[in-house]
Protein backbone atom coordinates (compact mmCIF):
# COMPACT_ATOMS: atom_id res chain seq x y z
CA UNK A 1 0.00 0.00 0.00
CA UNK A 2 1.29 3.45 -0.86
CA UNK A 3 0.89 5.91 1.98
CA UNK A 4 0.21 9.64 1.62
CA UNK A 5 0.42 12.61 3.98
CA UNK A 6 -3.02 13.37 5.36
CA UNK A 7 -4.32 9.83 4.79
CA UNK A 8 -6.75 8.86 7.57
CA UNK A 9 -8.65 5.92 9.02
CA UNK A 10 -11.57 6.17 11.42
CA UNK A 11 -13.62 3.90 13.66
CA UNK A 12 -16.55 4.51 15.99
CA UNK A 13 -17.43 2.81 19.24
CA UNK A 14 -19.82 3.23 22.14
CA UNK A 15 -18.64 1.71 25.42
CA UNK A 16 -21.31 0.49 27.84
CA UNK A 17 -21.34 0.00 31.60
CA UNK A 18 -21.03 -3.74 30.88
CA UNK A 19 -17.83 -3.09 28.89
CA UNK A 20 -16.35 -1.22 31.86
CA UNK A 21 -17.36 -3.99 34.28
CA UNK A 22 -15.73 -6.59 32.01
CA UNK A 23 -12.57 -4.45 31.71
CA UNK A 24 -12.37 -4.11 35.51
CA UNK A 25 -12.91 -7.85 35.96
CA UNK A 26 -10.23 -8.80 33.42
CA UNK A 27 -7.60 -6.31 34.59
CA UNK A 28 -8.33 -6.01 38.29
CA UNK A 29 -8.60 -2.26 37.83
CA UNK A 30 -10.56 -0.27 40.37
CA UNK A 31 -12.65 2.24 38.44
CA UNK A 32 -12.87 5.55 40.30
CA UNK A 33 -15.62 6.86 38.02
CA UNK A 34 -18.15 4.28 36.81
CA UNK A 35 -19.08 6.53 33.88
CA UNK A 36 -15.60 7.44 32.53
CA UNK A 37 -13.90 5.24 29.93
CA UNK A 38 -10.41 4.13 31.07
CA UNK A 39 -7.48 5.29 28.93
CA UNK A 40 -6.42 1.78 27.88
CA UNK A 41 -9.83 1.19 26.27
CA UNK A 42 -9.52 4.43 24.32
CA UNK A 43 -5.96 3.51 23.31
CA UNK A 44 -7.32 0.18 22.11
CA UNK A 45 -9.39 2.00 19.50
CA UNK A 46 -6.15 3.31 17.99
CA UNK A 47 -4.48 -0.10 18.23
CA UNK A 48 -7.42 -1.55 16.31
CA UNK A 49 -7.02 1.01 13.52
CA UNK A 50 -3.24 0.64 13.35
CA UNK A 51 -3.39 -3.13 13.13
CA UNK A 52 -6.28 -3.44 10.69
CA UNK A 53 -6.45 -0.32 8.55
CA UNK A 54 -3.69 2.29 8.67
CA UNK A 55 -0.89 1.38 8.34
CA UNK A 56 -2.37 -2.13 8.69
CA UNK A 57 -1.34 -5.69 9.35
CA UNK A 58 2.12 -6.11 10.85
CA UNK A 59 2.24 -2.61 12.33
CA UNK A 60 4.55 -2.12 15.31
CA UNK A 61 4.59 0.86 17.66
CA UNK A 62 7.94 2.52 18.30
CA UNK A 63 6.49 4.94 20.83
CA UNK A 64 3.15 6.31 21.92
CA UNK A 65 2.01 9.31 23.93
CA UNK A 66 -1.61 9.70 25.04
CA UNK A 67 -3.24 12.72 26.66
CA UNK A 68 -6.83 12.84 27.87
CA UNK A 69 -7.96 16.48 28.23
CA UNK A 70 -11.54 15.40 29.03
CA UNK A 71 -13.19 12.17 30.09
CA UNK A 72 -14.99 10.02 27.56
CA UNK A 73 -18.29 8.81 28.98
CA UNK A 74 -20.28 5.56 28.99
CA UNK A 75 -22.96 5.30 26.26
CA UNK A 76 -21.38 8.14 24.26
CA UNK A 77 -20.43 7.51 20.62
CA UNK A 78 -16.67 8.00 20.25
CA UNK A 79 -14.80 8.47 17.00
CA UNK A 80 -11.11 7.53 16.83
CA UNK A 81 -9.02 8.78 13.91
CA UNK A 82 -5.42 8.20 12.89
CA UNK A 83 -3.76 10.49 10.34
CA UNK A 84 -0.39 10.21 8.61
CA UNK A 85 1.53 13.40 9.43
CA UNK A 86 5.02 12.36 8.32
CA UNK A 87 6.41 9.79 5.91
CA UNK A 88 9.88 8.36 6.53
CA UNK A 89 10.48 6.05 3.54
CA UNK A 90 14.20 5.73 4.31
CA UNK A 91 13.24 3.77 7.46
CA UNK A 92 9.85 2.40 6.35
CA UNK A 93 8.18 4.47 9.09
CA UNK A 94 5.17 6.75 9.32
CA UNK A 95 4.33 9.23 12.05
CA UNK A 96 0.66 9.38 13.02
CA UNK A 97 -1.58 11.83 14.85
CA UNK A 98 -4.41 10.24 16.80
CA UNK A 99 -7.58 11.94 17.96
CA UNK A 100 -10.61 10.62 19.80
CA UNK A 101 -13.73 12.78 19.82
CA UNK A 102 -17.31 12.67 21.04
CA UNK A 103 -20.38 14.45 19.61
CA UNK A 104 -19.78 17.40 21.94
Amino acid sequence: MKFQLGQTATTERTFTAANLAEYASLTGAVLRDAHAIPGPLLGGMFSYLLGTTLPGRGTNYLKQHLEFPRAARVDEKLTATVEIVRLRPDKDLVNLRTVCTNPR
